[in-house]
C-alpha cells in the first residue's frame, strides 16, 4: 500500500511540473517579444481546453472503455468529446475576440488597416493555395494530439502496473517455494540426527545424554530462526560446527576428520541451513567403524563469493547406495541454488567407487 501510495504521489508531481512548463512559457515569451495581454489569454484558453480534453480521455475514456474492450465505444467517446469541445473553442475565441475589440479598438483599428493595405506583388508567378478553415485544422490536430498522448501514457502505465503485479506474483511464487523446500530440511535434519543418537544409546549412554542436550540447541536455532530468509554466514558456521561436534560422538578411530570452517567472515548473509544437507550426508555415508573412512569440509569467503567443499570416502558398507536413498537433501539443495542464485552458483559432483566430492561456489 505504501509502495503503490508513493507512486501515485510520483505520477501527481510530474504531471503538475509539466503543466508548470507549459504555463509559464508563454509568460516568457509575451515578456522577451513584447506580446500583448491578448496572447497569453488566447494561450491559455485553448491550453485549458486542450488540458480537459487530455484528463477526460485519460482518467475516464481510457480506463472506463478502452481498457475494458468496449473499442466502439471508445473511440464514438472520444469523436464526441473533440466535436463537443470544437463548439466550445469556437464560442470562446469569439469571446475573445470580442474582449479585443472592446479593449483594444486602436489595436484592431490598426490591424484593419493593414489588411486593407495592398500587398506588393509576388516578383515569380506561384499558387496560392487558400486554406479552408484554419482554425479546424489547428482544433483537429492539437485535439487529436492530446487524445493519442493521453492514450499512449495511460497504456504504458498500465502496462507497467501489469508488468509489476506479474513481478510480484512470481516472488510470492519464489518465496512460497523456498518456504517449501526450507521446511523440508527441518524435520529431514531431525530425522537423520535422531538415528545417529540411537546408533550411540548401546554404545555410550553419556554420549547418547550430550547428544540430546546438543540436538535440542541445533532445534533451538533452526525453529528461532525459522522466519527469516538470511542468516548472517558466521551464525550458520556456528551451527555447522556445533552439527559437527554432535556428529563426533560417533566417529571411530579409523575416520579421518578434517574441519576447515573460518572463525570470521565478513557481514556476508546466506539462506538458513544451506550447506547442513551436505554435511548431513557425509557423515551418513562418508563414515564406517570397520573399514578406514574419512571427511573433509572446508568453506572459504572472499569479498562476495563463498567456495564450499565437501568431500568423504565411500566405506564397503555404503558404497553403491549413496543419494540411492537420501531423496530429499541434494535435489533440495540444487533446486534452492537454482531459485536463489540463477547463473550465480556453480554446483559440482564428483563421485568415485571410494569417494564423494561436492565443490559449491556462490557469488552473492
Amino acid at each position: 500500500m505504501r509502495k503503490v501510495s508513493r507512486e501515485k504521489t510520483t505520477r501527481i508531481i510530474l504531471h503538475l511540473l509539466v503543466w508548470i512548463v507549459i504555463l509559464a512559457l508563454p509568460v516568457y515569451a509575451a515578456k522577451r517579444y513584447r506580446m500583448g495581454n491578448d496572447f497569453l489569454l488566447t494561450y491559455y484558453t485553448f491550453a485549458a481546453i486542450n488540458a480537459i480534453i487530455f484528463y477526460i480521455n485519460y482518467l475516464s475514456l481510457v480506463p472506463g472503455l478502452f481498457f475494458k474492450k468496449k473499442k466502439y465505444k471508445y473511440f464514438i467517446a472520444v469523436l464526441a468529446l473533440v466535436s463537443g469541445f470544437y463548439f466550445i473553442s469556437g464560442f470562446a475565441n469569439s469571446q475573445i475576440n470580442k474582449m479585443i475589440t472592446r479593449d483594444y479598438p486602436e489595436q484592431v483599428d490598426r490591424q484593419r488597416d493593414e489588411r486593407q493595405v495592398p500587398r506588393r506583388p509576388p516578383l515569380r508567378p506561384g499558387i496560392i493555395i487558400a486554406v479552408p478553415n484554419a482554425r479546424l485544422i489547428g482544433y483537429t490536430s492539437s485535439s487529436l494530439f492530446m487524445i493519442f498522448l493521453s492514450l499512449g501514457l495511460r497504456l504504458f502505465e498500465h502496462q507497467s502496473k501489469i508488468e509489476k503485479i506479474q513481478e510480484e506474483a512470481e516472488k510470492a511464487k519464489l518465496n512460497a517455494e523456498l518456504a517449501f523446500l526450507k521446511n523440508q530440511i527441518s524435520p529431514h535434519f531431525f530425522f537423520n540426527t535422531l538415528n545417529n543418537i540411537y546408533s550411540l544409546i548401546d554404545r555410550s549412554k553419556e554420549d547418547s545424554k550430550n547428544a540430546v542436550i546438543k540436538l535440542s540447541r541445533l532445534m533451538r536455532y533452526i525453529l528461532n530462526e525459522s522466519g527469516q530468509e538470511n542468516r548472517l554466514l558466521s551464525d550458520e558456521i556456528d551451527f555447522m560446527n556445533n552439527y559437527i561436534d554432535l556428529m563426533k560422538l560417533r566417529i571411530g578411530p579409523k575416520t579421518r576428520l578434517n574441519i576447515n570452517l573460518p572463525g570470521e567472515c565478513k557481514d556476508l548473509y546466506i539462506p538458513h541451513l544451506l550447506f547442513i544437507s551436505l554435511i548431513e550426508n557425509a557423515f551418513k555415508y562418508g563414515i564406517s567403524v570397520q573399514d578406514e573412512s574419512f571427511i573433509n569440509i572446508s568453506l572459504d569467503c572472499e569479498k562476495n563469493n563463498i567456495r564450499f567443499s565437501c568431500e568423504n570416502g565411500l566405506p564397503e558398507t555404503s558404497n553403491g547406495i549413496i543419494f540411492e536413498s537420501s531423496g530429499i537433501g541434494l535435489e533440495n539443495l540444487k533446486k534452492r541454488l537454482s531459485l536463489l542464485y540463477p547463473g550465480r552458483h556453480n554446483l559440482r559432483i564428483n563421485k568415485t567407487r571410494d569417494k564423494f566430492e561436492v565443490n559449491l561456489f556462490i557469488q552473492l
